[in-house]
């Protein structure tokens, strides 16, 4: 009686250690808001990692081809938050002089020239496991996505993309358009000229070393046409198209 007992104390045991597993994992799976537009709240980014900053960089290439294979939420979570998440929330002051900041949200993971932080962030998701297919707006202050297209263009933007075929295969594209307005009114042309393709610089190499890190592929992309980019993913007048990143696991080339 005595073993019967302890077997099924036991039996109890792994059961519950079981249930707090799959507990602690659902703790991480992003939330489905069925709202209009649909948004998701993305799991928490991670700030710790397997591998070195020095390793990432000196492993760190640009990949053009990927595999038929569906990124996690929490994979896009991260790439999203290295491109533009923040780091340092900090309330904006309504009565704060015109010659300062605002930094929309706080500092975040790129420098900014002026913390003006002028870019717009999207993910263009054919196949990421939990979230539906669409062009989704990437909230940083909540760390979210807020469908503005709900279908698949990723053969859309490949044509506009002058047919590099990768960003049709690639399950999700960072892609990043300005609004110049945010830098010029501080800084005039040189806001324009200079500091915005700066700002992306920054942000753009923070994805190549995170999908690095995160043994994905990336590869940055400018060429393009601006019109027929602008028109597949219904950018907003103020909004001007600059840069996409295609991002998934890589074809290994034997």
């Amino acid at each position: 009686m005595k073993h019967l007992t302890w077997l099924i104390t036991l039996i109890t045991l792994i059961m519950l250690s079981a249930c707090n597993n799959e507990t602690q994992k659902n703790d991480v799976v992003l939330t489905k808001i069925e709202e209009a537009p649909l948004t998701y709240i993305l799991p928490s980014p991670k700030t710790d990692g397997k591998m070195s900053v020095e390793k990432a960089l000196a492993q760190r290439r640009s990949h053009r081809a990927y595999q038929d294979k569906a990124l996690s939420a929490e994979q896009l979570s991260q790439i999203l938050w290295s491109a533009y998440g923040i780091t340092k929330p900090v309330e904006d002051n309504p009565d704060r002089p015109s010659s300062r900041p605002s930094f929309r949200g706080g500092f975040r993971t790129a420098p900014s020239a002026g913390a003006t932080f002028p870019f717009e962030i999207y993910a263009i998701v054919g196949n990421v496991s939990g979230i539906e297919p669409g062009v989704y707006k990437y909230i940083s202050e909540n760390h979210k996505l807020v469908r503005v297209i709900d279908q698949d263009v990723r053969v859309e933007l490949r044509k506009a993309a002058l047919d590099q075929m990768m960003v049709e295969q690639a399950p999700a594209t960072v892609f990043w358009s300005a609004i110049f307005e945010r830098a010029t009114v501080r800084y005039g042309d040189r806001g324009r000229e200079r500091y915005v393709c700066m700002d992306l610089g920054h942000s753009g190499q923070n994805v190549y070393l995170q999908a690095e890190a995160m043994g994905l592929g990336t590869c940055a992309i400018g060429a393009f046409t601006d019109a027929d980019v602008s028109r597949v993913l219904q950018l907003p007048a103020e909004e001007e198209p600059l840069y996409m990143m295609p991002v998934g696991y890589i074809v290994v080339r034997q």
